[in-house]
Formats: structure tokens, sequence, C-alpha cells
């Protein structure tokens, strides 16, 4: 049975907006013609959309690493979109830079774990890939 996500969003004046469920808010804020966007609030809904493929694919990575008894010692993601100007200032193109940490992580795993995120576990991945370009790299770091 499907599940309903439910996010309760509320604008709090200017460009700065709540969201989310009954237990967590985040703040998104985006900067207004001639305004300062070092002073803003929060991510902008594009940073955070890139927020949550990011975490989304590195927490999945990392499972699936885990799970295949690899030396893991961490996952960093690094999320870069290229986002139009025109609007709607979509973002046109992401990519994802995956920096595996521990000694001993075979490149193989990961190119079967990043696969496996992409095609069956991270949700977040799955719904943008179809629409947005996304190309993913890694780096295996020994710490």
């Amino acid at each position: 049975m499907p599940t309903e996500l439910v996010i309760h969003a509320v604008n709090r004046g200017g460009m700065v907006v709540t969201a989310g469920d009954s237990r967590h808010t985040v703040t998104m804020d985006y900067p207004m013609p001639g305004a300062d966007s070092e002073e803003l609030a929060g991510l902008t809904p594009l940073r955070m959309l890139l927020a949550s493929l990011a975490a989304c694919s590195g927490n999945s990575v990392a499972v699936l690493l885990r799970k295949t008894r690899q030396p893991l010692e961490a996952v960093e993601v690094e999320a870069r979109g290229t986002r139009r100007d025109e609007h709607p200032t979509v973002i046109t193109d992401i990519a994802l830079d995956f920096t595996i940490r521990g000694s001993g992580v075979e490149p193989a795993a990961v190119e079967k774990a990043l696969a496996i995120s992409e095609t069956q576990v991270c949700p977040v991945w799955a719904m943008l890939k179809d629409g947005t370009p996304i190309t993913a790299t890694y780096k295996v770091a020994a710490d």
C-alpha cells in the first residue's frame, strides 16, 4: 500500500519558508533581486534538492558497501548542479562526486553500490534521473 508523505510549508515573510512534518523543520530562503545572498536564512529550494540527492545517494551507497563487508569508514558526497538563468531556473544537469573513505575498499564494490543506489535504492536519484542528467564519479581514499 502506498505511503503518503506530507510536508507543510509556511512563508515567513519575504522569501523565507519553513517546511516540515510533525517532528522536523527546515528553513529555506531565496535571494530577492538586489539582495545579498550571504544573508539567506537557509538553503534555497534547489540547493535543498541537491542536499536531498546527496544525502539519499550517500546513505544508500554506505549501506550497500557495509552489507558487502567493505572496510568503510565514511562516505562523502558533493552534489553540483547547473542552474539555467531563464525561468523556470531549473537544474539542467547534476554531478555527484563520492569520496569513499576506508583502507581496502574495493573499487568494483563501489561501482556496484553506485549502480544499485541509482536504479533500486535511492528514490531521489530515481525520480530525478529521467528528467535531469546525473553523472556520478568516485574516489577511494584510505584514511
